[in-house]
């Protein structure tokens, strides 16, 4: 259950898994209408009688990007066929238009004929009612529409355009679709086919002994016929190979942005990091959503997905894109969270990427009893991000634009949502979506994100609301140290759950805890963060040869084992990633970033081949669990290879210092 590799451009985002089959298409939002749905679009070769799909078991694959971009770098060979394909796909930087080039390299002697076949399996809008394929002889294309959304199809090789093409009817009654036409090397020509619909294309060129030929294929998308005719114009006249080119060239200087003195760190973690900014940007939508993972094959266990933006993932992915020097790509992000706070000053759950809001499983009212259905970390959190981006960056214009219509009413939100008797926020949601209480995290990220909006109505002279948000920011974290810390384990609990009209701690081990530090309520060496870090570092470590981090102890959501002991849950990339920022910001010498680092080069090891990460690991055998890319995955990444290299140079002038006897 993985996406294995991604391209996007803020505009729309394809997904590709490991036979390259295109497995989703979302646009015009990223991460809202998938056009494909998890379907297949098939990618096949026939070769002098001899026919394949590359999902077939005799095919060998490698999966990678071209250096320092988002044009992807396969090899797919298959010795039965003799044949070798080195791919390259791409999404143009600018426009909607997704390219791919396929050399074919006949590995024999003998001179062959090779045909490429493209299966374009659309379910518009998500829908698979009233779509139309049809071939279009004025551009010798083939396009699919439904309402205001085109799809137009083409390519060429040396022999020129299009072979043969065939339009039919898919997964109705007994038709499975066009693909199955291609099997023999001949499409049977249909020009239209209306409702549940696909279409496959086909090129074909004369191969030499052990030489190669170029081919392309390309599809254009837009909101009406006129639009996608004109891109396909524009691809025509400026060829593929050039603008696949011109594709990574922008992605190279779109880099150049990024940290490039990454201290000791091997040159396997420095690629994962290039490439985890990379992964997020096609995540990110160009009018603002953040998403958290585009991987509809979690739709199979759960019939909702991953498409949403998060408020708490969305900021969290935010401050790293910034620290990693990206303000102008999470800039919108902001606006976005400010036309979707609710009048009471606060986010809900999750939203869609337009900005509606997203389907929740939080209730209003359980057993009689009303409750607001949020996870209050996901508003402080926004403000917390809010603040750490100006103190990098300096752009005012960005929070005083914000200022009214969301910094000063999510604050007043925080400020009023509060448990008098405890001097801790009400109850709400965790983080995790699965329990209602009084959450350390949530406390922690309340007071971070108060105090965030005590600075900000400093730096604007609003002096009296400034103190206000200070003040309310500190209630909280006397609160959260005399009703949070729990003495008899020696760590801080994971909250309070009411039980018979009383507040008591919930004292399960939980990696988030980590929040305490994150969010500023205690440094890194007050010996309550060490304690707790501690107890997370050895009480959530998997003792398999896979390793990492829990989320907390007796973790279910996708649990493969009961030996809690051994497994107190699924190793989590972001989990074990906290272990090592607290380590980051405890380290005092060059030699304790050893471990650290080598976190990092154990979270190169889990990637997919392709470099991309999942949510979580299996504890035995460490292949992708849940969704893959999960966009705070890759953002964690970005974050702890950031702080380790601000820490390397720290140390090392420290050291150098030292030496110098200064």
């Amino acid at each position: 259950m993985a996406r294995h590799l991604v391209i996007g451009n803020g505009k729309m985002l394809l997904n590709l898994d490991q036979h390259c089959f295109i497995r989703d298409i979302y646009y015009p939002f990223v991460g809202q209408l998938n056009h494909v749905g998890g379907h297949y679009c098939r990618f096949g070769i026939w070769v002098e009688g001899t026919f394949s799909w590359l999902d077939e078991p005799d095919w060998q694959f490698d999966l990678d990007y071209i250096e320092d971009s988002l044009v992807t770098n396969i090899k797919a060979a298959n010795e039965r066929l003799g044949v070798e394909l080195y791919i390259n796909d791409g999404i143009h930087q600018r426009e909607c238009i997704y390219l791919k080039r396929v050399v074919v390299r006949n590995t024999r002697h003998d001179a062959r004929e090779v045909r490429l076949f493209f299966h374009q399996d659309l379910m518009i809008e998500g829908s698979e009612v009233g779509d139309t394929a049809v071939y279009y002889p004025e551009n010798h294309t083939l396009y699919h529409y439904k309402r205001s959304n085109y799809f137009m199809f083409n390519g060429c090789s040396d022999e020129g355009g299009m072979m043969q093409f065939s339009t039919g009817i898919k997964r109705f009654q007994s038709a499975e679709g066009t693909w199955r036409d291609a099997e023999d090397g001949v499409l049977m020509g249909n020009t239209i086919a209306q409702g549940s619909v696909d279409s496959t294309i086909s090129f074909r060129s004369r191969v030499e002994g052990h030489s190669e030929k170029t081919f392309y294929y390309w599809m254009s998308i837009g909101s009406n016929l006129e639009e996608v005719k004109e891109l396909n114009e524009y691809v025509q006249d400026s060829h593929p190979e050039k603008l696949l080119s011109r594709i990574v060239v922008y992605w190279n200087h779109w880099l150049r942005r990024a940290e490039s003195d990454l201290g000791d760190l091997p040159p396997d973690v420095v690629k994962l990091f290039k490439l985890s900014l990379l992964i997020v940007r096609t995540q990110v939508d160009e009018r603002g959503a953040i998403l958290a993972a585009n991987d509809t094959d979690i739709l199979q266990y759960n019939r909702d997905h991953y498409s949403y933006m998060w408020p708490r993932d969305g900021a969290l992915i935010a401050d790293a894109m910034s620290l990693a020097g990206y303000q102008s790509v999470i800039a919108p992000f902001f606006h976005f969270c400010a036309t979707a706070l609710a009048p009471g000053g606060y986010l809900y759950h999750k939203y869609n990427p337009d900005g509606t809001v997203g389907s929740s499983w939080h209730p209003y009212i359980v057993q009689g009893s009303k409750r607001l259905p949020i996870q209050e970390d996901e508003t402080a959190l926004v403000l917390f991000a809010l603040w750490k981006d100006y103190t990098r960056n300096g752009v005012i214009e960005l929070p005083q634009s914000l200022y009214s219509n969301l910094i000063r009413k999510a604050a007043a939100f925080l400020c009023e949502y509060i448990e008098p008797s405890l001097s801790l926020p009400k109850p709400s949601y965790d983080l995790w979506e699965e329990r209602y209480g009084i959450w350390t995290y949530t406390a922690a990220s309340v007071y971070g994100g108060l105090m965030a909006a005590s600075y900000f109505t400093d730096l604007f002279g609003d002096y009296e609301r400034s103190d206000h948000y200070k003040t309310t920011a500190h209630v909280i974290k006397r609160g959260i140290l005399e009703h949070l810390w729990d003495e008899e384990t020696g760590r801080f609990a994971r909250g309070l759950i009411q039980r018979d009209n009383r507040w008591v701690k919930d004292t399960t081990l939980e990696s988030s805890l980590f929040g305490i530090l994150e969010f500023g309520v205690l440094p890194a060496d007050d010996y309550r963060v060490i304690q707790t870090m501690q107890a997370i570092k050895e009480g959530l470590r998997v003792k398999t040869d896979v390793g990492g981090i829990a989320r907390y102890t007796n973790d279910y959501y996708f649990q493969q084992s009961g030996d809690i002991d051994r497994i107190p849950g699924n190793p989590w990339i972001i989990c074990t990633l906290w272990v090592a920022n607290f380590e980051i910001d405890s380290a005092k010498s060059l030699d304790e970033l050893e471990g650290p680092k080598r976190t990092l080069e154990w979270v190169c090891g889990q990637t997919l081949q392709s470099g991309l990460l999942p949510e979580q690991l299996h504890p035995y055998d460490g292949s992708p669990l849940s969704v893959a890319p999960l966009t705070w995955s890759h953002a964690t990444v970005i974050q702890c290879v950031c702080k380790y290299a601000a820490k390397y140079r720290e140390l090392y002038k420290k050291r150098l210092a030292e030496e110098k006897g200064e």
